[in-house]
């Protein structure tokens, strides 16, 4: 049961952020995740200061409103003509000086940073157990994770065609009069929740890993939305069977064979995608080449 949790808790991740991710590659925004897993500091440490203990509740809750906090400044900054990477560079450095300028001045006595309250490890998912009137419902991780694939499955299943017009076309979006920038602020609010939500349960390498490394694949695979979404869950999915077996035939993280995984994933998308890949681009130029010499 132990390898059965891991496996689903990495399935669950990797399918929860790569239904968002997609959406974040298409926007050229796929390093929000790294921003968001930076600027949620200040917020942990607030949720202390008023809580007064390291409860995971309070600690998730003050790094989901940072969370949301970091899109909503990022978005200014692009609005202000700022360019996304900038922006996202500006926000999650500037967040995060202030998270450690807090922990200094307040919070230097207590063991408090990132690493102890809110980066899990996905091997410790089976023994972080959650109890419902006194029955063990099993791990605290596949019901945190679960809750946010089942929220961001819901969302952008009844929006879907608003949030696909405002990914390709913000213009003519707004021209048809869907609001842009409400379904710009609910797509990064699912961010926000995925990320945090997954940060304590697996850990911060796996979360930015599996929102950017399997979108990217299927975007090399397919120019259809729809697919590109199904295969990023799929690649993040076989990712995380293929890397737990991987890191316990090398005796490695987990985390990181998964995204190890989806890295060769990754690789194999760039080499012999149909349209984007390098080895059919070569073929190609190759039969043009023939074509052009025979009528020669």
């Amino acid at each position: 049961m132990n390898t059965l949790y891991v496996i689903l808790t990495g399935a669950l991740v990797a399918s929860a952020c790569g239904v968002v991710g997609c959406f974040l590659v298409l926007r050229k925004m796929a390093m929000i995740g790294d921003a968001i897993s930076h600027s949620v500091l200040p917020g942990i440490v607030i949720a202390f200061l008023i809580s007064g203990s390291r409860d995971s509740v309070a600690m998730m809750l003050g790094a989901a409103a940072l969370g949301l906090l970091t899109v909503f400044l990022i978005q200014m900054f692009q609005q202000s003509g700022v360019q996304s990477d900038a922006s996202i560079g500006v926000v999650f450095t500037a967040l995060f000086a202030v998270g450690i300028m807090l922990v200094s001045l307040y919070t230097r006595n207590i063991d408090l940073d990132l690493d102890c309250v809110l980066y899990g490890e996905i091997a410790y998912v089976p023994w972080n157990t959650i109890e419902l009137l006194g029955v063990d419902i099993g791990p605290k991780a596949v019901w945190l994770v679960g809750l946010a694939l089942v929220l961001n499955v819901a969302v952008i299943g009844l929006f879907y065609k608003q949030f696909k017009v405002c990914s390709f076309d913000p213009g003519l979006a707004a021209a048809v009069g869907i609001p842009v920038a409400l379904f710009h602020y609910l797509l990064m609010g699912l961010v926000s929740v995925t990320t945090v939500a997954s940060f304590e349960s697996v850990g911060a390498i796996l979360v930015v890993g599996m929102l950017v490394v399997p979108p990217l694949a299927a975007y090399l695979i397919t120019e259809v939305l729809s697919r590109m979404i199904v295969y990023s869950v799929l690649i993040g999915s076989a990712s995380a069977v293929a890397g737990y077996y991987l890191a316990k035939w090398l005796d490695a993280s987990i985390a990181a064979s998964m995204i190890t995984v989806a890295g060769a994933f990754l690789l194999l998308a760039i080499l012999f995608s149909p349209t984007h890949g390098v080895v059919p681009r070569i073929l190609r130029q190759k039969h043009r080449l023939q074509q052009a010499n025979s009528e020669i």
